[in-house]
């Protein structure tokens, strides 16, 4: 490695949020990923053959916009345990990770945690701090549309 490369280093956005719904109203939303456009700005679509949650094993293709470029990801559902846990990893050309979902019942509703992992060899020096602000208006969008349903 020459002095001007770097390392891709894993990047990680670690987000909850309580949501007043129960947490299998909340699961099956989530696990939809042709309707996180509804509350993921970055989502632009989703296209999944299926309509509903989706299963373990599961592979599907999402567009997203990356600080104003469209970006193709492929997707592979690693977990899927209804209605506690979601885990799908993706790759593209600029981007690589997982999205990782853990919902805990807390009364009438969901402590809903999201996890964002990536590792890119973009050298933004504002990508980070810019997914965590959508990431964040993601989880309080999220929150709004389901409590408001």
């Amino acid at each position: 490695m020459n002095a001007v490369e770097q390392p891709n280093r894993l990047e990680r956005i670690s987000q909850e949020r309580y949501i007043q719904a129960p947490i299998e109203a909340v699961y099956d939303y989530v696990t939809q990923p042709d309707r996180w456009h509804e509350w993921h700005p970055t989502s632009l679509s989703a296209d999944t053959g299926t309509h509903g949650s989706l299963p373990a094993g599961h592979r599907f293709t999402e567009m997203i916009d990356l600080l104003g470029v469209r970006v193709p990801l492929s997707y592979r559902v690693q977990i899927a345990v209804p209605p506690r846990e979601f885990k799908t990893v993706f790759t593209s050309p600029t981007v690589d990770g997982c999205i990782h979902y853990v919902l805990q019942a807390q009364g009438s509703g969901t402590l809903f945690k999201r996890v964002l992992s990536y590792e890119t060899e973009l050298q933004l020096t504002t990508l980070h701090e810019r997914m965590t602000e959508l990431s964040n208006q993601a989880l309080e969008q999220l929150k709004q549309h389901l409590e408001n349903a």
